[in-house]
């Protein structure tokens, strides 16, 4: 069956393990472009060997492959996840990471999309509940031109050669 022909698949998760399984499982899933927003990242664990090891892996699978990470405040990053930061050295050319502008840091939600097939939502981004939906492209086109709008409102936010002090 090839991945065009595939039928969407919808989860729901509640609670932090599940939450973080489905992270996993998106992060596993085919896929050339990730892009993620979340309050300040603490959510997705990316000071944890075992997630920058999986986005490494994401990375490492083709050239073409990039993520894009839009956050609200860069603070947990550069203070609280050294492992993120090196990961970001490594593969500036790959990963960019981008801070809100004052105008739409009242967003709440937080979400994953991966390409136009797949993504990850939260509500509230403080609460670990949520969907995953896999091979949906119709939600998952209406998550990704939502992304590109936060995009737009947000500038560069931490950069390749920032130490994080």
């Amino acid at each position: 069956m090839s991945e065009i022909s595939r039928e969407p698949e919808y989860l729901r998760f509640e609670g932090e393990a599940e939450f973080q399984a489905a992270v996993d499982r998106l992060l596993a899933q085919a896929g050339r472009e990730l892009r993620i927003f979340e309050p300040d990242g603490s959510a997705l664990r990316l000071n944890s060997p075992a997630r920058i090891a999986r986005l490494e892996a994401f990375l490492r699978a083709s050239r073409t492959r990039r993520i894009q990470l839009v956050v609200h405040e860069t603070d947990h990053l550069t203070r609280a996840c050294p492992r993120m930061m090196e990961f970001l050295k490594r593969f500036g050319h790959a990963l960019q990471i981008h801070r809100t502008s004052e105008e739409i840091r009242g967003l709440q939600d937080a979400f994953m999309v991966l390409d136009a097939a797949h993504y990850l939502r939260r509500p509230l981004a403080i609460r670990a509940r949520g969907a995953i939906g896999l091979h949906d492209e119709t939600e998952a086109l209406a998550m990704r031109a939502r992304f590109f709008e936060i995009w737009a409102a947000s500038f560069a936010g931490i950069g390749s050669t920032t130490a994080g002090l």
